[in-house]
């Protein structure tokens, strides 16, 4: 990573960093990893305090699919990280769902390219600023409800939709020749997650949802998360923590479990009529889930006690 930050320490999956000072939004810390044969991961990217998603790399015989544009303005860097690996084109960008850091960099890439999402996050999509005027060229032209196939034998990507979770319109990618899965911000990385109400997303239905990824998609060993990294605490001074963008799929079935027991302890504090906040300072978890990240956790448990009512 380079110096774009006054202390940054790097850590593995699970861990804690000590306090860092951002610097300006960068894409310094863009780097591309390997995860099999023809399929890479893009990793990194800041704009203000928010952290950019994965962007992932799919070199097909017909071209280079990207799934996610990262924000605005990331569109170079994430084409100098490609062209490291294969002189083929972009024809192909996969948006996992609508929001800013996952689609804000679809114009930065040429008209040529063929943009696919969820129906229902080409609909939220449609409504963001970073989507009027001239850049609504780059909304997905082609979506899908249920399920979409692209391509053939051992380029095919399967797109499913199991149901509303981080948000309404949550893309989960399939690549069974390489037996991976993209999950997006469904399984952003292992914390409490993020459901945005405002585009759909419902903590209460996220453990189905997932539950139901799970029981649909088969032979998958590696699963690809939605970010690889994130910060702790706010102001000019947070804990910045990198963790594992490629997991197993038992860690996606671990999250699962620990989105339905977070869910089910919610709803069991609002029946003992416990208040959020209260709620939420004390869920009663198992110890194996010490080390996800709870920043988010009063959050969540509002929502469900407003799903609840």
């Amino acid at each position: 990573m380079r110096r774009l930050v006054v202390l940054t320490v790097l850590v593995a999956a699970g861990a804690l960093s000590m306090g860092v000072v951002l610097a300006q939004p960068t894409n310094g810390d863009i780097r591309i990893e390997k995860v099999k044969d023809n399929l890479y991961i893009v990793t990194g990217g800041r704009q203000g305090g928010g952290i950019a998603g994965n962007t992932t790399v799919f070199i097909a015989d017909s071209g280079v699919v990207l799934i996610d544009a990262k924000y605005a303005g990331f569109g170079k860097a994430i084409l100098d990280q490609v062209k490291s690996v294969t002189a083929k084109p972009v024809t192909t960008i996969i948006n996992t769902h609508s929001h800013g850091d996952h689609t804000g960099g679809n114009p930065d890439f040429p008209r040529s390219v063929e943009f696919i999402a969820h129906e229902n996050a080409k609909a939220n999509m449609v409504r963001m600023e970073e989507f009027k005027g001239p850049n609504a060229a780059f909304l997905p032209a082609k979506t899908f409800k249920d399920t979409m196939s692209l391509f053939s034998g051992k380029d095919r990507i399967d797109l499913r939709y199991f149901g509303p979770g981080h948000t309404n319109g949550d893309a989960v990618i399939v690549f069974p020749a390489l037996r991976t899965v993209v999950m997006g911000d469904l399984f952003a990385r292992k914390w409490a997650p993020f459901a945005d109400a405002t585009n759909g997303g419902n903590m209460t239905a996220f453990p189905q949802t997932l539950a139901k990824a799970i029981g649909g998609i088969k032979d998958v060993d590696t699963v690809i998360t939605g970010h690889a990294t994130t910060t702790i605490g706010s102001g000019p001074t947070v804990s910045f923590v990198r963790s594992n963008p490629v997991m197993k799929w038992s860690d996606l079935q671990e999250f699962a479990e620990f989105t339905r027991e977070f869910v089910a302890a919610a709803q069991a504090a609002k029946k003992a009529g416990k208040s959020a906040d209260d709620a939420a300072k004390s869920l009663n978890l198992p110890a194996k889930y010490k080390d996800y990240n709870m920043a988010r956790a009063a959050e969540d448990v509002r929502l469900v006690y407003e799903e609840s009512k």
